[in-house]
């Protein structure tokens, strides 16, 4: 796939600092390609990009960035996307800096989970 995340990274090096690590971006191209979603794809993008040079230490660093975004429990993160038509939710290990994708889908949808669970 081109477009997303698909970029030269540069080699590790003093004073390089990789950002997060996003598992799966698989989970954010399915729901795209769904009937209904396109729309969703290019903010999908744009968050997944963000996501991939970020430095979440803590959720602080998450909410600096993201003020609409919504901490709930210890690890998981609700993002708005695309006006906040869609909501994508992330478990984050802080210390491993790895985001791993658990929901997205329409707010609608979301309204069905319950997001520290999923």
């Amino acid at each position: 796939m081109s477009g997303c995340g698909d970029t030269l990274a540069p080699a590790a090096g003093a004073g390089y600092l990789p950002g997060v690590r996003v598992v799966s971006r698989r989970t954010l191209r399915e729901f795209w390609v769904q009937r209904g979603h396109q729309d969703s794809e290019q903010p999908l993008r744009a968050w997944f990009a963000e996501a991939r040079r970020a430095r979440w230490r803590t959720p602080a660093d998450i909410k600096a960035a993201h003020r609409n975004a919504s901490l709930v429990g210890s690890d998981r993160v609700v993002f708005n996307i695309g006006g906040n038509k869609y909501r994508l939710v992330v478990a984050v290990k802080y210390s491993a800096q790895i985001v791993f994708i658990r929901f997205v889908g329409t707010h609608a949808d979301y309204d069905d989970i319950d997001a520290g669970e999923v």
